[in-house]
């Protein structure tokens, strides 16, 4: 996440405020898209109020009678573009130049708004040349989706634009923005909040508009954040979308079965268990493509730390914890492991947070580790007492900060932070207080981790991950559902909204 930078005017309704902002980076703008279609926003709404708080900043700032030209690109950019042009065309000449036509135009509700701003615009202008002619240029060639170097015919666009002594208005972002070769605007009307990278110097004056993004859409999770859910190529091969290690059990046989069949279905390529022998015979007559690694005795000791801390430098991701119990040599086998182990990212759960409460060095911040902490509300308080029935956001945020690692608070609606970041998951139902649901939950997360995602991300997509396939289960099972028919869910969740990405 981008920090915090610089101030600067925000349009709301009718008037145009002075504030401080944060940054957030392109993804998470059509993560942000992404949600709001999925609580009832369509993009087309967006994009209305886009294309009029452009038209209005215009209108402010350059008055009436002019002769503007819209330059639109391709895509969502060029229908705000598009959409400013309805309400320009009142009292201004306005003028549509495309870099590619408008037969090229990418997307349908884009698409849509130039159908309707037939008939409106003064005319169309189809060189370059020609924009030294008009009063003011508005940009809208290339948002937030462009990857990789600017190409022609947007580059003769750009430099002639740059060239033209004309004042230029951008459309979310400078076209071109973070390349070699960019729009260089007097002012830039982005939306939402301002993006990662821009600055007064690229961007000229920038106000930061509303455009109707709901709350609910920026505070939640969503199938937004299947943006960070990385598809393998078609030349991947065994291993390349991570191998996952659970560690755990010995006195209970079910849970790190239970995490490794979740990180399976999530889509890792290769689950390894390491544990007591018990439950090494449960693991492989459960699912024989888990690599199970058996351990001496019935529970996890000192003594196979230094097998454990091998078997970590083959995995991507550990997951510690889940049916360990609390034997006191099970718990400084744990706070071994994490001492001698620290930039592992690592999924604690369960008993391994327990472990985890016992290291003053863990509580006082001076041990940070990497990854992601999955405690209910017991759990966290035994970490960072709290009042109340349940902690807070900025209780949340004060142990991800306190600690270094993401926390996914467990509860009727999760909260997810790290430190900085938060939001929040109301996906899941009360039968999911059924056994075995968090273990599932932790190997989701393993997974996502494993697969190199970030703390963060990794967390907050595996709860919703989990909370939809517990809705899937319940749908079908209702309050006789097991934590096994969650993980089994999982993969219709991601058939659902990966495939409408």
């Amino acid at each position: 996440m981008c920090a915090p930078c610089f101030s600067v005017f925000m349009a709301t309704g009718f008037s145009i405020t002075y504030r401080f902002v944060i940054m957030i980076p392109f993804k998470e703008v059509k993560v942000l898209d992404i949600n709001a279609e999925h609580v009832g926003v369509h993009p087309e709404t967006l994009m209305e109020n886009a294309g009029r708080i452009v038209a209005r900043v215009v209108k402010e700032r350059f008055g009436s009678s002019r002769k503007i030209c819209v330059v639109c690109g391709t895509g969502n950019n060029a229908g705000d573009g598009l959409v400013a042009v309805r309400y320009l065309a009142d009292r201004n000449s306005v003028y549509l130049a495309f870099v590619k036509g408008p037969e090229s135009l990418r997307t349908s509700v884009t698409r849509r708004n130039f159908y309707r701003v037939k008939g409106t615009a003064s005319g169309t202008v189809s060189s370059p040349e020609e924009l030294k002619n008009f009063d003011v240029i508005i940009d809208a060639m290339l948002g937030i989706g462009i990857t990789g170097a600017v190409r022609a015919p947007y580059t003769t666009w750009i430099d002639t634009i740059n060239n033209s002594e004309v004042p230029v208005v951008s459309v979310d972002i400078p076209s071109g923005l973070g390349t070699d070769r960019t729009v260089n605007p007097l002012l830039t009307v982005t939306f939402h909040d301002t993006k990662c990278g821009m600055t007064q110097e690229n961007c000229g004056e920038i106000i930061t508009a509303d455009i109707g993004i709901p709350d609910e859409a920026i505070r939640y999770v969503g199938p937004g954040e299947f943006l960070y859910y990385t598809l393998p190529s078609p030349t991947a091969h065994k291993g390349d979308s991570g191998r996952s290690l659970v560690i755990g059990g010995g006195p209970y046989t079910g849970a790190p079965i239970l995490s490794g069949m979740g990180a399976y279905r999530t889509g890792v390529d290769l689950v390894h268990i390491a544990s007591t022998e018990n439950v090494v015979r449960a693991a492989e007559s459960t699912m024989p493509e888990f690599i199970a690694y058996s351990l001496p005795g019935d529970h996890i000791v000192e003594g196979h730390v230094e097998k454990l801390l091998e078997l970590i430098q083959d995995a991507d991701s550990v997951v510690l914890g889940p049916g360990m119990g609390r034997n006191r040599e099970t718990v400084k086998a744990v706070q071994a492991l994490i001492r001698n182990a620290p930039s592992m990212p690592f999924v604690i759960d369960a008993d391994g947070l327990f472990a985890l409460s016992k290291m003053e060095e863990f509580i006082s911040g001076s041990l940070r580790l990497k990854g992601v902490i999955t405690p209910h509300r017991g759990e966290f308080a035994r970490l960072l007492p709290f009042d109340g029935e349940m902690p807070s956001e900025e209780e949340v945020r004060e142990l991800a900060r306190k600690t270094g690692m993401t926390v996914l608070l467990k509860g009727k609606e999760d909260i997810i932070s790290d430190g900085e970041r938060t939001k929040r998951n109301r996906t899941g139902n009360p039968a999911m207080t059924v056994g075995g649901t968090g273990d599932v939950l932790a190997g989701i997360t393993g997974a996502l981790l494993a697969r190199d995602l970030s703390p963060f991300d990794a967390a907050r997509l595996a709860a919703f991950i989990s909370g939809s396939a517990g809705d899937m289960a319940f749908s079908e099972k209702s309050y006789g559902f097991l934590a096994s028919d969650v993980a089994e869910h999982i993969p219709a969740v991601l058939r659902k909204y990966l495939g409408n990405l």
